[in-house]
């Protein structure tokens, strides 16, 4: 199966109370945390389901953005998404490649401290599992790492919020010719059953609520982060 495949999803929604960290040194509630902005923000552990899992994550940085992480090769392949994900065909979203991430980070919602890389408030937007769908010109699977590094992958993804199939294409490989600067790429929907033609696209990330916890931005700062965002 490719970008323009049809497949049948499996919808459900949910939200996860149950991860609860006890690092020592932060404030530690739900999983939510305040770093430092000279510490490694962290969630409440690593992953060990039998298919691997993705999260979307809201950042309000510098600039707003959406983080869209899979787990590859025992890490978190990821990607800033200005505008975030879109369940509509026609909706290309930029997605340009940050660095990997430990797989515990996909639990994070908290506050960075500003000061440094990445400061200001996270919440998960949404959070599930992902199929790789890759495959080459006569059909036979393509390992997931092999079809990043070959500039496109295709995948399924059954979260809480985004279901069906997905492709990541890039179209500029950072340092080509000489020229700074990460890889830039296309997150766009597949043409199946799970995707949306009209109505409301990606939320406002100010109203949008967490996956894990229901808050907002606003009140995770509030509470985590004293009001801060």
């Amino acid at each position: 199966m490719d970008a323009t495949g049809t497949s049948e999803g499996r919808p459900r929604n949910h939200r996860d109370h149950t991860d609860r960290g006890t690092g020592s040194g932060r404030r530690d509630r739900r999983g939510d945390r305040r770093v430092e902005a000279d510490a490694k923000p962290h969630g409440d552990g690593g992953h060990s389901g039998a298919l691997p899992c993705f999260v979307v994550q809201i950042h309000q940085a510098r600039r707003m953005h959406f983080d869209f992480r899979l787990e590859v090769g025992g890490v978190l392949k990821s990607w800033a998404v200005p505008r975030g994900p879109s369940e509509n065909p026609r909706e290309r979203r930029l997605a340009v490649a940050t660095q990997d991430h430990p797989l515990e980070y996909r639990t994070f919602e908290g506050v960075i401290t500003k000061g440094g890389s990445g400061g200001g408030t996270v919440i998960v937007w949404d959070q599930g599992t992902y199929h790789p769908l890759s495959h080459d010109r006569w059909g036979a699977p393509v390992p997931f790492e092999q079809a990043l590094e070959d500039g496109h992958a295709t995948f399924w993804l059954d979260g809480t919020r985004l279901h069906g199939e997905f492709a990541l294409t890039r179209f500029k490989k950072g340092g080509e010719q000489g020229t700074p600067g990460e890889d830039v790429w296309l997150l766009i929907k597949a043409k199946d059953g799970q995707a949306t033609h009209d109505g409301p696209d990606t939320p406002d990330p100010y109203l949008a609520r967490s996956a894990r916890t229901g808050r907002t931005l606003a009140q995770v700062a509030a509470e985590e982060g004293g009001g801060v965002p």
